[in-house]
């Protein structure tokens, strides 16, 4: 038994044009995951954090910036949005 009730927002199923959205931001949720990921093994790594935790943070941003400029560069007509 779950101690969390949640309660459905809407019945509504998402529609396509939602869903072609989330697949068009995916590569940026990918990236945001991937510097989650980093951020967490550099804090569990504590005091015995080394360069390359420190590297694979800085390389994660910058995947993170690169495809945020490449879905702003799209604009939102090329997301299915009108």
């Amino acid at each position: 038994m779950s101690i969390i009730h949640l309660s459905a927002v809407s019945s509504e199923e998402p529609t396509a044009a939602d869903l072609a959205g989330i697949e068009a931001e995916w590569p940026l949720i990918a990236a945001e995951l991937d510097l989650l990921d980093a951020q967490i093994a550099f804090i569990n790594a504590g005091p015995h954090a080394s360069e390359l935790e420190t590297r694979r943070i800085r390389r994660a941003e910058r995947r993170v910036l690169e495809v945020g400029r490449e879905l702003a560069a799209r604009g939102p007509e090329s997301e299915g949005a009108a």
